[in-house]
């Protein structure tokens, strides 16, 4: 059987990747997928589970051996040429996701990487789509609304991730008179809204661990705030979204920020965790330069869990457009479900799953 779509995908086996790759595998799709040395093992697992739960014949997956900070993505030459000639919808999904990354790091991976992957879309003969995953965050410290048809921008960066990525969207944004590429911006992605599963604990999961450590105490003071609003995405709506869109027409040439459009503050999901932990809302709260400047004492990490490096993304007051991204999801019946409606399924994951 012909394939009708060949597949080669950065950052396999990641959370998101693997659960995208899931999403797109039918019997008319094959998929080469860009895997580095060391995560090989973990990759044809994978590989043997998705194979298994989709009903798609494992020779429809190829584990390509390579490296995006690379040349020729580390690639041997005769696997290029075959990629090079069979591959028709590039997806980059390969970072350095880590708000503490150093700068090397950052721009070998994010930057470095994303050229080395934009200059093989390039070459690619029968490109029908290069879709490229950045994050809302390239805008930086930029405050109040930030469309999607935004970029550029002076007010600089919390960290070397930011930067990096904001970098290298620039350069995928320099393609897209000559390449047919939609761009996808999600915010703070979170575990599965219907099973809860995540493969990491970061973000609102720092607040959640936090509460967990004594919820009856803890739960007194708000650390959150009624001016920031945190936006929270869970991964079934972001993997939807890149699937829908990567194969939607009118995406082409638009760059789609997969976040709420309706996020809750800080201190609401303080007090929703908090009553779904034990029923009881906050009764304090502290003026937020106060909470901040306790958060970024040098005991603070080991008390609260929370790192240095996500202080500052509870108290930035950014909101992110999606009125393209809500305009082209609609017809595809893809929406952002809020916050509230599935945190639960979240805690009873963490409640299950205390570690990864």
């Amino acid at each position: 059987m012909g394939f009708t779509k060949t597949i080669f995908l950065t950052g396999f086996p990641g959370f998101i990747a693997e659960r995208l790759v899931a999403r797109l595998a039918r019997l008319d799709v094959q998929f080469f997928l860009l895997v580095q040395p060391q995560f090989l093992k973990k990759a044809a697992n994978a590989v043997e589970e998705i194979a298994g739960r989709t009903s798609t014949p494992l020779e429809n997956f190829a584990l390509i051996e390579g490296d995006i900070a690379k040349p020729n993505l580390g690639v041997s030459a005769g696997d290029l040429s075959i990629l090079l000639a069979e591959t028709t919808d590039v997806f980059h999904l390969a970072a350095a996701y880590d708000l503490a990354v150093a700068k090397d790091t950052a721009y070998r991976v994010n930057l470095d990487g994303t050229k080395n992957v934009n200059d093989f879309a390039r070459s690619v003969s029968n490109l029908k789509r290069y879709n490229y995953i950045s994050t809302c965050y390239v805008a930086g410290k930029r405050t109040g609304r930030i469309l999607e048809t935004e970029l550029e921008h002076d007010t600089g960066f919390r960290n070397f991730y930011e930067e990096t990525k904001y970098l290298a969207e620039a350069e995928v944004e320099k393609l897209k008179g000559d390449l047919p590429i939609t761009i996808f911006r999600p915010s703070v992605v979170v575990g599965d809204s219907r099973t809860g599963e995540t493969a990491k604990y970061d973000g609102i999961y720092f607040l959640v661990h936090y509460l967990r450590k004594a919820p009856a105490l803890l739960r007194f003071v708000n650390v959150g705030n009624e001016t920031v609003r945190l936006n929270l995405v869970p991964v079934d709506f972001v993997v939807d979204g890149i699937a829908g869109l990567s194969m939607d027409e009118n995406a082409v040439g638009k760059t789609i920020a997969l976040a709420d459009p309706n996020p809750l503050s800080t201190a609401t999901l303080f007090d929703l965790i908090a009553a779904l932990m034990i029923g009881k809302k906050s009764s304090l709260r502290p003026p937020p330069k106060l909470v901040q400047a306790s958060l970024s004492t040098p005991f603070s990490p080991a008390i609260t869990g929370l790192p240095h490096s996500a202080v500052p993304y509870f108290f930035v007051s950014q909101t992110y457009d999606t009125s393209v991204a809500e305009t082209l999801l609609a017809p595809h019946g893809i929406t952002c479900p809020n916050f509230r409606d599935y945190a639960a399924n979240l805690l009873k994951f963490v409640e299950k799953h205390p570690r990864l």
